[in-house]
C-alpha cells in the first residue's frame, strides 16, 4: 500500500516550479531526470569550488575533469579543511546506503553553511547493469548526471582496460615469439628471452561487465601463427591492478613508477616478470594520462563531487583517489569520501593503507546503519537481492534489532581503534519504528559513538542536518589517529592483528600454499613496506557470509598471498573471491532502455 507523506516531506528540484521529487513514489532515474534540468554547468560549479579557468577541462555543458598537476602545483600548501571518511556495519546483500549517505551528508553540511566537497567511486558497468545499480546515491541523495555517471563516465575505466589489456597483448605475443624463434632469431629482435612459466602468468584478459562464462577460457588455438595456447581468462575491469594503482598514486610520475612494476608472470625459476620486463609500461602509462584526473560531478543540490577511480573493495583497495582526495581537501572546508563495504573493510584499508598512500588523517568517521541490517543480524531471516523482504523487517521488532546492535558494536570498537570518533548514522527508512531508533541511539552512545537519525533518501540535504551537525561535532574532538600496525610489523603479525581486532577471529590458519608465499615473504625485504590489503567477504565479519551478528570462536583461513607490486600490496586471500562476478537471472539490464524521441536513458537505479 502506497505511503501517504505531508508537503514537508518532498522536495523541489532546485529551481523549478512546483516541481515535486517524492522519492516514495517515483524512481531513482525519474528524480534524477527532473532534477538534471537544474544542475550548475560544470564551468560554474568548478568556478564556486574555486578552480582556474586552465585547471577545468569540459567535457560537455555538465561534466568535465580537473587538471590534477595544475590544480595540486597551484594548491600545495593551501590549508586543509575536515577530512570526513563514511563506512558501514556489515551490509545485507541489498546494501545500506553508503553513497547515499556520502551525498546525504554533503547535502546537510551545504545546508548548515559549509564549503563541502564530496569524492566518490566510479561505478563499473559490471554492477549496474546487473544486482547492485549504479552507486550514484538514491533518493533525494544523488549524484548528477545519473546516465553520464553510470555509463563510462569520462572514459576512466575505459582507459584502465586498455592499459591492463596491452599488458596481456605484450605477455602473450612474447611467449609467442620465444616459443618460435630460437635464441638468434630473437636477439635479431632486440629482446631477451624471458622464459614465461605458462602455468604461472598472474594477470587475465579485462572487461567490465559480468561474465562468468569467460572466468576460464583456452587462449591461441589454432597453428603457432595464432598465439600461445595457454589457459586464461577473464577478470573485471575494476579489478585490475592498474585500477588499484590509480586509486593510490600521487602524481604522472608515481602512477608510471607503479605500473612498470606490475607482477604479470614469473618466468620458470620463479622469477617476477614485470610490465618493465616486457617493455610495456610506458604505452600503458600513455593510456592513463587523461585517466590521472579526477572527474567533477555534483549532488542533486549543487555541491561538487569529484568521481575518481573505482577498485574492487574486498579483492583492493574499494576507495576514491588519493589524487581526489588531495584536491578536495585543499577546495573545501569539508571533505567527505566513502570507502567500500563495513567498516571490517573498507574502512580497515582507508585506516592503513589509503590514509599511509596519502598521508591524511581524518577527522571523523561515519558508520552507516539501517534498523533492517541490524535485524538481520539479530537473527532475522535470510535477505535476498529480488525477493520481498520477511515482515520482519517492516514490522516493530526491538529484540532483532538489540541483538543485532553487536554487529554495530563491533565496527564502532573498529573505528575507535584508529583513535577517531565515529559518528552512527542510523540511515532512516519510513518502516523503521520510533522504538527501535531510540535503542540504537543509545547503544551507540552507550559505546563511545555520537549518532544521528538522518532521512537524506526522502529529505534530500534538510533530512540531513542532524547528521551533518553530529560530523562537525565530531571533527571538533581531539584527533589520535595511529594505524593498526606499524611498516615494519612482520607480515604474519599484521594478518593476525587484523584477524582478531578487526574481524574478532580466534586465530588464523594458513594453507600449505599461503604457508610458503608467506615464508617467501618474509625473506624477501623487497615486500616489507608493501600494505596488507585483505580479501574476504564483505557480509560478515568472518570469513564465512552466512555467519551474521559478530561471530566468536571461528578461525580466519588464509588460502593464498598474492602480490599486487605496483600498488604496493601483499594481498592474504580468505575465502573463494572471484575476479569476474556473475550475471543473476534478474539482472538490471532488463529495465534499461533508450527514450528514442529524446535519446534519453532510462530505468537506471
Amino acid at each position: 500500500m502506497p505511503v501517504e507523506i505531508a508537503p514537508t516531506d518532498c522536495k523541489t528540484a532546485p529551481g523549478a516550479r512546483n516541481r515535486v521529487l517524492d522519492p516514495l513514489h517515483m524512481k531513482d532515474w525519474q528524480i534524477a531526470k527532473a532534477a538534471e534540468a537544474h544542475m550548475k554547468p560544470f564551468v560554474t560549479l568548478a568556478d564556486e569550488l574555486g578552480l582556474l579557468d586552465e585547471e577545468m577541462i569540459p567535457l560537455g555543458r555538465y561534466v568535465g575533469k580537473v587538471n590534477f598537476t595544475k590544480a595540486s602545483s597551484r594548491l600545495r600548501g593551501a590549508p586543509m579543511g575536515k577530512y570526513i571518511d563514511v563506512t558501514a556495519i556489515t551490509p545485507t546483500p541489498l546494501g545500506e546506503g553508503k553513497t547515499t549517505t556520502t551525498m546525504g551528508l554533503v547535502q546537510g553540511l551545504g545546508k548548515i553553511g559549509k564549503k563541502v566537497v564530496g569524492a566518490i567511486r566510479q561505478p563499473s558497468g559490471g554492477p549496474t547493469f546487473n544486482v547492485k545499480g549504479s552507486a550514484a546515491g538514491g533518493g533525494l541523495a544523488q549524484c548528477l548526471p545519473l546516465t553520464d555517471f553510470s555509463l563510462g563516465l569520462t572514459g576512466d575505466i575505459d582507459a584502465i582496460a586498455n592499459a591492463h589489456n596491452l599488458a596481456m597483448v605484450a605477455l602473450t605475443a612474447r611467449m609467442q615469439h620465444e616459443a618460435n624463434y630460437d635464441d638468434a632469431r630473437l636477439a635479431g629482435t632486440n629482446m631477451r628471452r624471458l622464459d614465461i612459466d605458462p602455468a604461472r602468468v598472474q594477470m587475465k584478459w579485462v572487461m567490465d561487465f559480468c561474465a562468468q562464462a569467460l572466468r576460464n577460457i583456452t587462449i591461441g588455438k589454432g597453428g603457432k601463427m595464432d598465439g600461445f595456447e595457454m589457459d586464461s581468462g577473464f577478470q573485471i575491469t575494476v579489478s585490475s591492478e592498474v585500477m588499484a594503482i590509480l586509486a593510490v598514486a600521487k602524481d604522472l610520475r608515481d602512477l608510471r613508477q607503479r605500473i612498470a612494476r606490475i607482477v604479470v608472470a614469473y618466468d620458470r625459476s620463479g622469477r617476477e616478470v614485470t610490465t618493465q620486463d616486457l617493455e610495456v609500461d610506458g604505452a600503458m602509462t600513455a593510456w592513463m594520462v587523461k585517466a590521472l584526473n579526477p572527474s567533477l560531478l555534483q549532488t542533486i543540490e549543487g555541491q561538487p563531487v569529484f568521481v575518481h577511480a573505482g577498485p574492487f573493495a574486498n579483492i583492493a583497495i574499494g576507495q576514491s583517489s588519493v589524487i581526489a582526495d588531495e584536491l578536495g581537501i585543499r577546495l573545501g572546508d569539508y571533505l567527505v569520501t566513502e570507502s567500500g563495504f563495513g567498516a571490517d573493510i573498507g574502512f580497515e584499508k582507508f585506516w592503513n593503507l589509503k590514509c599511509r598512500a596519502s598521508g591524511l588523517t581524518p577527522n571523523a568517521v561515519v558508520i552507516v546503519a539501517t534498523i533492517r541490517a541490524l535485524k538481520m543480524h539479530g537473527g532475522g531471516p535470510r535477505v535476498r537481492p529480488g525477493l520481498a523482504l520477511d515482515e520482519a523487517y517492516t514490522k516493530e521488532n526491538c529484540a532483532l534489532v538489540e541483538a543485532g546492535c553487536q554487529n554495530l558494536i563491533a565496527h564502532i570498537e573498529t573505528v575507535k581503534k584508529s583513535g577517531i570518533t565515529p559518528v552512527v548514522c542510523i540511515n532512516h527508512f519510513h518502516t523503521d519504528t520510533a522504538e527501535e531508533i531510540r535503542l540504537v541511539r543509545t547503544v551507540a552512545e552507550r559505546n563511545g559513538a555520537l549518532c544521528a537519525l538522518s532521512k537524506h533518501w526522502l529529505k534530500g540535504g534538510d533530512g540531513a542536518v542532524e547528521l551533518a551537525e553530529a560530523v562537525v561535532a565530531a571533527c571538533g574532538k581531539p584527533s589520535r589517529f595511529r594505524h593498526l600496525y606499524e611498516l615494519d610489523t612482520p607480515l604474519r603479525e599484521r594478518i593476525a592483528r587484523i584477524a582478531k581486532d578487526v574481524y574478532g577471529a580466534a586465530g588464523v590458519v594458513y594453507s600449505d600454499t599461503a604457508l610458503e608465499k608467506l615464508k617467501q615473504y618474509e625473506q624477501d625485504s623487497t615486500t616489507w613496506n608493501l600494505g596488507t590489503c585483505m580479501v574476504k567477504t564483505h557480509l560478515s565479519l568472518s570469513h564465512d557470509p552466512e555467519l551474521k551478528g559478530r561471530p566468536t570462536g571461528w578461525t580466519l583461513p588464509i588460502s593464498d598471498i598474492l602480490i599486487y607490486r605496483g600498488a604496493g600490496f601483499l594481498v592474504p586471500v580468505a575465502g573463494a573471491i572471484k575476479l569476474m562476478p556473475g550475471t543473476a537471472s534478474n539482472p538490471a539490464f532488463r529495465n534499461i532502455d533508450v527514450d528514442v524521441e529524446t535519446g534519453e536513458v532510462k530505468g537506471l537505479y
